[in-house]
């Protein structure tokens, strides 16, 4: 997208017709859906409600995932732009939503990209945690940490934070690992599982053969 596109973006998504300058995210998010969260954030962000819009968003995700119909309306794409656009409208004055979140749902309505409303709030997200100096961090184990496993391995991951980061750790359980651990913190990913080294000792085999 250019230079100028994005910037008509952002005016599109802002409640200012003022909006020159893109306000850029701390985090770089690609494709599409980063293109329109970051215009988003750009606009939220000029309009001092990104913690408003990033709410706003998180209920509307919950209500695609949780109700058939709403998610169905999103994804069909028989249904005509103009409908949507219309739809989502009276859905932005019934829950006065801000100006900002039902800009983007109404210019995705209109661009016929609904479908792609998750991967946006998603990408949103990821940049809202990056605002507030949130580092996500997701432990991959082959049986569950016990309290003091997981406060250990906590206290080695802070050691790559930087200044006033703060860490958001998951676990997650998957016994095909065998044993070890499978790490991603940021950008970061760190392969240390069992079934990994078997499969690399597996393959050196093989090729020795």
């Amino acid at each position: 997208m250019s230079f100028m596109k994005t910037n008509m973006l952002v005016r599109s998504l802002s409640t200012s017709s003022a909006a020159a300058q893109l306000v850029k995210p701390p985090v770089q998010v690609f494709g599409l859906e980063g293109r329109y969260a970051s215009a988003l954030y750009s606009a939220a962000s000029k309009s001092k409600s990104l913690d408003a819009v990033e709410k706003e968003l998180s209920q509307f995700q919950k209500s695609i995932k949780s109700d058939p119909k709403v998610k169905e309306f999103i994804i069909n794409p028989t249904l005509k732009r103009n409908l949507k656009v219309d739809a989502l409208k009276q859905v932005a004055v019934k829950t006065n939503l801000s100006a900002t979140t039902s800009n983007l749902l109404g210019l995705m309505a209109e661009n016929g990209r609904l479908d792609k409303l998750e991967a946006v709030i998603n990408a949103f997200k990821m940049m809202m945690a990056a605002h507030r100096g949130e580092v996500t961090c997701e432990v991959i184990t082959a049986k569950p940490l016990d309290p003091a496993q997981k406060q250990s391995l906590e206290a080695a991951l802070k050691k790559f934070l930087k200044g006033n980061e703060t860490l958001q750790l998951t676990a997650k359980v998957d016994p095909s690992l065998i044993g070890g651990m499978v790490v991603s913190i940021g950008d970061k990913f760190v392969d240390m599982s069992v079934a990994s080294k078997v499969k690399k000792y597996t393959e050196l085999i093989s090729n020795a053969v």
